[in-house]
């Protein structure tokens, strides 16, 4: 929905670099009249930026290079309520090999732009500055004499070589070596090994004070200079850990000038949020799902009980458990799906309505996406006229819903640039790659569609993209962005498989998907429902008025607890996707006739398992007759009451006597009333008396 206090968006060709057509840009904006081209908004232009920060409203920049003076002169005019947005269509868009060929593109831009994404939450992070310096001899003490005044800073020396000991004491010194680390920024815990603080008689060298293992200590930041293993996998995303190689002078200075600012309150956004109702890992110590736990490259993800635990203070937001979660218990809420999605449709549609064509969705993050582009924008052709660069926080979020919702919504391809740093990060990314062709190449669409490139040259990444092929578009639907993972899946493979060239009704998946159905082998069943009340998704379900297995395809995620929690190991599971409307109806798996209480002729059990009981039973010994037989043909209920009537009762003792009651010594004192009167005295009571 446009905001009604919006201005035309302020476009400038950056001193005629770029082409562009303020009527035709208007058209393919929905605006009434043509735009103004500035040649110089951020200098001769500045006027006419001026006069609209006066007008007040939503002010949209087609800028970002001089952002920061857009918002002090902003800042400076102070002149109403007034909110400013930027949007890059230079290196995105304009500069690129055919610059007259960018128009659709630079619409698409301007028009995702103005979608109002739904901010995300955040937690707040604080640091007090207690820092531990942790490296070898004088580099380490000189490091920490520099921070010391910025930062509470502890000494923690490997080897103290040759370093000196200070005249004044102005920070703790001590040996040792960290065994192991764990925490984030302000809460950091560290357990050493060989820890022994310095003597203050140390003349010439240091001298230590008795060693010791497994001392504790805990401070708001690490900085490792020790140039050995980091104290955490992927080191980069943790919060409040810093480490350098002590022998490269200038990445010491920038740690230095990076951790001396880490003390006060921090702002984290809460990259993922978890719904424990729908999470499939575990139930009753039976472990099905694990993998938001076995793609979690900073442990930030460990298991509690059935369900799992995130703690978003140490996740770094590479959206690796969002993407491989099964029922979207993870979901990515920095952008959420249903933003990117929505993002999308707008970039999709103003791109075909401004006539472009075969459009490439580039998934891209702020990081080294954008470093990416910047470069091949400015040394080599830009970015392909139909290739449009969609920015996320990571792109590792992408998941195979999200990739399947792209081409549904009318990408003819989809690209996505990831990082290079960790190559062990992306086996996620490979693996929902993969999921997803599987569906695209059942249907018989022309591949590939979908492109990962893991490159730091921004050369090669520039030929990877004018070189991808050119297919048509599969489709391009609008639809409702459901919360639902895989609600959204569902919507999006079925708009897919409805425009495909090879339409399915089922598709067979390779192991390990999230899609398919169970078998149950009737013969070996004892439909002791079991299966039922571990499944955590609702797939299965019983019947109350007749003992059966009753199956959801649509809500199955083969985690298989059904099968590791079968105590007759009868339960197989066949991963696949059905598209028709069987999936989503429950069908019943296993069932059999109840057994009625030869009793009360209320239902219990199997008949068919009451049948083998019997069957096994009538050679033993303890049912020796019919009516022994009988007692295992009736409910719970008739049972005990049965049994406690016979006497063959083992716990059958003597009769008991009657109760006395009150009606009982009323009728005694009467009587003795009456003989009294008679003149007869009344007779002693004798103990058999009272008891009846």
């Amino acid at each position: 929905m446009s905001d009604p206090k919006s201005q035309p968006p302020m476009i400038c060709n950056c001193q005629r670099t770029m082409e562009i057509d303020g009527a035709r840009l208007a058209t393919a904006l929905g605006q009434t009249n043509p735009l103004p081209v500035h040649t110089e908004l951020c200098r001769s232009g500045i006027a006419s930026f001026e006069a609209a920060v006066s007008a007040g409203g939503t002010i949209h920049v087609a800028c970002t290079q001089e952002a920061p003076l857009f918002r002090e002169i902003a800042g400076e005019a102070a002149a109403g309520d007034v909110s400013l947005t930027f949007t890059n269509i230079r290196e995105n868009a304009g500069w690129c090999e055919k610059p007259s060929a960018a128009l659709p593109k630079i619409a698409a831009l301007l028009a995702e732009a103005a979608h109002p994404a739904e901010p995300a939450r955040s937690l707040t992070l604080n640091s007090g500055g207690m820092c531990l310096v942790y490296g070898a001899g004088e580099i380490a003490l000189d490091v920490a004499r520099r921070l010391e005044g910025r930062l509470q800073v502890t000494v923690l020396m490997t080897d103290p070589g040759d370093a000196i000991p200070p005249s004044v004491a102005e920070m703790a010194i001590a040996r040792g070596r960290i065994k192991c680390a764990s925490g984030h920024l302000g809460a950091f815990d560290v357990v050493v090994d060989g820890y022994a603080p310095a003597l203050p008689s140390s003349r010439a060298q240091f001298d230590f004070a008795m060693a010791r293992n497994g001392a504790h200590s805990r401070c708001d930041l690490i900085l490792d200079l020790s140039g050995g293993t980091a104290l955490f996998s992927s080191a980069s995303r943790r919060d409040g850990y810093v480490a350098a190689d002590p022998a490269d002078a200038a990445a010491v200075a920038r740690a230095m000038f990076e951790i001396s600012d880490m003390v006060g309150e921090f702002e984290k956004p809460i990259y993922v949020d978890y719904d424990a109702g729908i999470c499939a890992h575990a139930r009753s110590a039976k472990v099905g799902c694990r993998n938001c736990l076995d793609h979690c490259p900073l442990g930030a993800i460990t298991p509690a009980g059935d369900n799992v635990a995130i703690d978003a203070a140490i996740c770094g937001g590479c959206g690796n458990c969002a993407a491989v979660c099964p029922t979207g218990a993870a979901s990515y809420a920095y952008p959420r799906r249903e933003d990117i999605l929505a993002r999308a449709a707008i970039m999709l549609e103003t791109f075909a309505k401004a006539g472009g064509k075969m459009p490439v969705i580039l998934l891209h993050d702020e990081a080294h996406g954008r470093r990416m582009i910047d470069a091949m924008a400015r040394f080599g052709r830009g970015l392909p006229a139909n290739v449009l660069p969609l920015a996320l926080n990571s792109t590792l979020q992408a998941g195979h819903e999200i990739l399947a919702s792209l081409l549904a919504l009318g990408a003819a391809q989809v690209a996505i640039l990831v990082p290079t740093e960790h190559p062990e990060e992306l086996a996620a990314m490979t693996g929902q790659l993969e999921l997803a062709d599987t569906f695209l190449s059942a249907l018989g669409v022309a591949m590939p569609r979908l492109h990962m490139i893991r490159e730091s040259d921004p050369f090669v990444i520039d030929d990877l993209l004018h070189e991808l092929p050119s297919h048509a578009a599969v489709a391009a639907s609008r639809f409702t962005f459901s919360r639902s993972k895989r609600e959204a899946a569902r919507t999006a493979l079925t708009k897919l498989n409805a425009a495909a060239p090879s339409p399915q009704q089922v598709i067979p998946l390779p192991a390990g998907a999230p899609y398919g159905r169970i078998a149950i082998n009737a013969d070996g069943c004892t439909l002791c429902l079991a299966c039922v009340g571990a499944c955590p998704t609702g797939a299965l379900a019983d019947n109350p008025d007749r003992p059966e297995v009753r199956f959801t395809e649509s809500a199955c995620v083969q985690c298989g607890i059904c099968r590791a929690t079968c105590p007759e190991r009868v339960i197989a599971l066949e991963p696949r996707y059905d598209f028709t409307s069987a999936a989503l109806t429950p069908v019943t798996l296993h069932g059999e006739e109840p057994f009625h209480c030869v009793s009360c002729g209320k239902a219990f059990g199997t008949k068919a398992t009451i049948e083998r009981v019997m069957d096994r039973l009538k050679s033993h010994s303890m049912f020796p007759n019919e009516a022994q037989l009988a007692i295992i043909q009736m409910c719970d209920t008739c049972r005990v009451v049965a049994v406690a009537e016979r006497s063959s009762d083992p716990y059958r003792g003597n009769e008991r006597p009657r109760v006395r009651t009150t009606e009982d010594y009323l009728a005694e004192a009467a009587a003795d009333r009456t003989n009294a009167a008679e003149g007869d005295r009344p007779k002693a009571k004798k103990p058999e008396d009272f008891l009846g």
